[in-house]
């Protein structure tokens, strides 16, 4: 279970992105809201067969507030991300294979589009003087999360067999401080 929001982070956790060859670390930060979507979206993929799982069963396997989860739940659902069914047989499942769900695809069905400054999309922000290159930074640091996010899977999450660009990542030392 991950740790929860620091105080005064605004509901947001930290997700750490492995440290460029300059060196630079990168501090994003991925609403519980999100963290709590990707680990309820990536139980339904482990379900063994494709059977339905109560959003009761999610909360207690992953930890997550029962209102909070139904509330995520739905998103998903409206997102096109998973199904559900009500009455005795009834629960959530994947609306699609594992391997056809992104975790971008779970972030955005929750938060909204990867990358935004000020909660707009960088190419339409504006900077003049000596901030101008500011927008290409913030374009360099959206592909760079899109290259992750969209390509690592719920099946690769659930197999524990992730693309080799993304281990190749986390592998380097300055990705963990």
């Amino acid at each position: 279970m991950s740790a929860p929001p620091r105080p005064g982070s605004g509901g947001r956790l930290p997700l750490l992105l492995p440290a460029p060859p300059g060196g630079i670390m990168l501090d994003m930060r991925l609403s519980a809201r999100a963290d709590y979507a990707l680990r309820a979206a990536i139980e339904l993929a482990a379900a063994s067969g494709g059977s339905h799982v109560t959003a009761d069963q999610l909360a207690k396997t992953q930890g997550i507030p029962g209102k909070f989860l139904e509330a995520i739940l739905t998103q998903l659902r409206r997102g096109g991300l998973v199904r559900s069914q009500r009455g005795p047989d009834g629960g959530f499942w994947l609306a699609r294979p594992a391997s056809e769900i992104s975790l971008a695809d779970i972030i955005r069905a929750i938060d909204g589009p990867l990358v935004g400054v000020r909660g707009e999309r960088p190419e339409n922000l504006g900077y003049i003087g000596a901030a101008e290159p500011l927008q290409t930074v913030w374009i360099a640091l959206r592909a760079n999360e899109r290259a992750i996010l969209e390509d690592v899977t719920l099946e690769h999450i659930v197999s524990g067999h992730l693309p080799e660009s993304v281990v190749k990542l986390a592998d380097d030392p300055r990705a963990w401080v």
